[in-house]
């Protein structure tokens, strides 16, 4: 099984979230890390994205390591670090290309995160109880483990097959699913339209590359031209990935938590400390490291 790896969405997948209210949420989640005993330290974030929520738990005070599995997202976090690089918090976060069902680390984290949903790419079992176990392996002792995922309600009633779209200038997107009761998969076929110079900026360091002078006329001309091309250049590239996630039972992710180990704190309606309701989206569920009883193989 490959986990998604936005290839191409993460060209634009800060566009297209830039309604998500990640300051609430990053509130939200600070509020849980407090609430269990994680007011600073070192802090993992799974599926990690873009880094907006790295950058936003680093700007708090934790010390951030951030772990995806796509290339193409991590170089966008990693072009945000250099945008904001006179923030020492936002410059301080590693960045690791590592699949959460192997990552690795030096140490032992205070706290480790997920959120939007990531934990979902996950959709077998075993897989769920492994991540769950490096977890556990990778916890200071008493450490906490907070994590969401959309609920079963979610996929059968507000994603269902349902088809959603959304156009912008910059880019536009179709976004078909499909859910099987059956096994809980739910498939996100996406169809993107990208402007083709979207990104079609020089980087620095090459545009004050020094040239040779006597070349250097006719390639000042040539810049100009690819220039004044790029800018009238109003068409669109198409791409199509692939997404499949997995609605999991929320006494089934319990029974899991513990059998890798960890000790269930609570489960939560999403953004609340409620109890969740049958018609919850998303919940967050909070486990603690209890001594390390198991091993990694």
């Amino acid at each position: 099984m490959r986990m998604a790896s936005y290839e191409n969405f993460a060209r634009v997948y800060d566009l297209f979230m830039s309604d998500t209210p990640y300051d609430d949420w990053c509130d939200y989640l600070h509020g849980l890390l407090l609430k269990y005993g994680a007011a600073d330290g070192l802090v993992l974030e799974l599926g990690c994205g873009t880094g907006a929520m790295t950058q936003r738990l680093a700007r708090l005070g934790y010390d951030m390591i951030g772990v995806d599995n796509s290339i193409d997202m991590l170089e966008i976090a990693r072009e945000k670090q250099l945008d904001f690089q006179n923030d020492r918090s936002d410059a301080d976060i590693l960045y690791l290309l590592q699949d959460m069902r192997e990552f690795e680390l030096y140490g032992t984290v205070r706290a480790v995160v997920s959120i939007c949903d990531s934990m979902n790419y996950i959709t077998e079992e075993d897989d769920l109880l492994q991540v769950f176990r490096l977890v556990n392996n990778y916890l200071d002792p008493g450490g906490v483990f907070i994590f969401d995922l959309n609920t079963e309600y979610k996929y059968q009633k507000i994603l269902a097959d349902n088809v959603f779209a959304e156009n912008r200038e910059e880019g536009s997107f179709i976004w078909e699913n499909w859910y099987e009761e059956e096994t809980g998969l739910n498939e996100y076929d996406l169809t993107l339209y990208i402007k083709k110079n979207l990104h079609n900026v020089v980087p620095q360091d090459m545009a004050d590359a020094p040239q040779n002078s006597e070349n250097a006329e006719a390639d000042e001309g040539n810049e100009n031209a690819d220039a004044m091309r790029q800018s009238r250049d109003e068409s669109y590239e198409r791409y199509e990935e692939t997404h499949i996630q997995r609605a999991w039972p929320v006494d089934r992710v319990c029974g899991l938590l513990e059998k890798a180990g960890l000790h269930l704190e609570a489960v939560y309606d999403a953004f609340t400390e409620d109890a969740p309701q049958p018609e919850s989206e998303r919940v967050y569920f909070v486990a603690r490291e209890t001594g390390k009883t198991r091993t990694i193989e």
